[in-house]
């Protein structure tokens, strides 16, 4: 065989890791985001936090599409908060005189929840307040507040050990009984201690059953509350025609009438089925919102949350020092750290870049929304943003994944403007959003004691053009946890 050369011109994609690094920076939500600058602060030499009054953007550049210059955008756009305390928004953008400004926000603190939870076997007040705790842990905190004997705390600790998350006694006194062999128990001891976790906060821990767990909260009620007797006898021998709304039944195995009946069940509805959901280990995870959205001269506007994140800049003495020291391997290891610094600054403008024009489009698109609700939001999907802003739906798909935005109705995903559409009678579209609106609207003017059906949502729906089938109204429904209509049947 013959070998030769042969040259050849195409053309390739690559990515290079600047561009990597970009497009990582860009999916991250803003606490992952936080954690990265702040790993970024501690790593790289040739970064530090910034002042607001002497920021040192290395990648100012030309005025933006609003007639601001890159310094005047970052104002609202870079990133500027203390990392030694937790986010919150304590003000609002600033605005012109004469700007219509409708909404505000109140101090709302969005903070990044955190497990803490530490091993300590003290029970005093102030530790527990200071730390998460689970339903496991505050029993045995009310335990050791009863002046059990060793043998009596013993079995508490092990009873409390077998009760679930939801707060029942997931073993039988056999059981438990079979642990304890060693300090010679029965099942009548393990009873009368039951007896006093049973007492202990949240009420109803430590039940066998549903039936058990009601009866202990209405044993704690007071004797003359309305429907009391009822309701107790309801619990221990009835339950399973109250799950399945049998009233008449009820009515005539308790040899009452109905209005007797409805204040029984009125009683037990309100008291809590699983108790210890009340004790949750878990700190809420609140988010940060990327995204504010107030409106100004009569139109909604977005705006970065320019209080999210600490400021970032180059450090000027390392600048300084690159360019004085004659030292090779100082050099070279300041340079590097340098390309690092300056690829992370302009990873993070092009994330702030991309998310605030991808915020400002979705705004404008859906300046219905923010004025009349969900009724009123648009079809809109990542291809009309992508065509919008000539960049690719991957692109834009990252930009709103884990992205929040705070407007006046509360906090939304940026995913959540992004619906399918539904034809109407009069060749319009409908969102998805605004059908499960209208239908969770349907649901909650329905009369409780007869409940409307998917196909009558269906009809309802058809007469106000929206053109849709039973098993859509069945789908829709369904995102939205709501029962079907056999089970929303109130009967009380």
């Amino acid at each position: 065989m013959k070998q030769s050369l042969e040259l050849k011109l195409g053309q390739r994609l690559t990515m290079t890791p600047q561009l990597q690094h970009a497009i990582r920076l860009l999916q991250l939500s803003s606490a992952e985001l936080l954690t990265e600058m702040h790993e970024a602060l501690e790593n790289n030499l040739l970064l530090e936090r910034g002042d607001d009054d002497e920021f040192d953007n290395p990648l100012d550049g030309p005025a933006d599409d609003d007639g601001r210059t890159t310094a005047e955008s970052e104002d609202l756009r870079e990133i500027e908060l203390e990392s030694d305390c937790n986010p919150s928004i304590e003000t609002a953008p600033e605005f012109e005189d004469g700007d219509d400004l409708e909404w505000r926000d109140q101090g709302l603190d969005h903070r990044i929840g955190g497990n803490t939870r530490q091993n300590d076997t003290s029970f005093e007040i102030e530790d527990r307040n200071s730390q998460p705790i689970t339903l496991r842990d505050h029993l045995s905190w009310q335990i050791h507040t009863v002046p059990f004997s060793a043998r009596d705390r013993t079995i508490a600790e092990i009873l409390i050990e077998c009760i679930d998350e939801d707060g029942y006694l997931n073993a039988s006194l056999d059981e438990i009984a079979e642990i304890l062999r060693q300090i010679d128990t029965d099942a009548s001891e393990i009873q009368a201690v039951l007896r006093h976790i049973q007492n202990c906060d949240p009420v109803g821990v430590g039940a066998r059953d549903l039936s058990e767990c009601l009866l202990i909260q209405l044993r704690q009620l007071e004797p003359g509350t309305s429907g009391l007797s009822t309701a107790k006898q309801i619990v221990q021998e009835h339950l399973d025609l109250l799950a399945r709304r049998e009233t008449t039944q009820l009515c005539r195995r308790l040899g009452i009438d109905e209005k007797c009946l409805q204040e029984a069940i009125f009683l037990i509805k309100s008291l809590n089925p699983k108790p210890g959901g009340a004790i949750d280990p878990n700190p809420p995870d609140y988010v940060i919102p990327d995204v504010l959205v107030s409106k100004r001269k009569g139109r909604w506007r977005a705006d970065l949350n320019s209080h999210a994140f600490p400021q970032i800049r180059l450090n000027r003495h390392y600048q300084t020092l690159l360019q004085t020291t004659h030292k090779a391997d100082d050099s070279k290891f300041l340079q590097e750290h340098l390309q690092q610094a300056r690829w992370f600054l302009r990873s993070l403008k092009n994330r702030n870049d991309t998310l605030f024009d991808v915020a400002r489009a979705i705004v404008e698109r859906q300046q219905a929304f923010f004025d009349q609700g969900e009724e009123a939001m648009k079809p809109l999907i990542l291809h009309d943003i992508a065509i919008a802003l000539n960049l690719h739906e991957s692109t834009i798909s990252r930009a709103t994944t884990r992205k929040y935005m705070l407007t006046p109705r509360g906090m939304y995903e940026l995913k959540q403007f992004f619906s399918s559409h539904v034809s109407t009678s009069d060749g319009g579209t409908f969102s998805a959003t605004a059908i499960r609106s209208l239908i969770k609207k349907i649901v909650d003017s329905e009369s409780p004691t007869k409940p409307i059906s998917d196909n009558q949502i269906a009809g309802v729906l058809r007469q106000q053009g929206i053109q849709v089938a039973r098993r859509t109204v069945a789908k829709y429904r369904e995102t939205m946890n709501i029962p079907p209509s056999s089970r929303r049947k109130s009967i009380v």
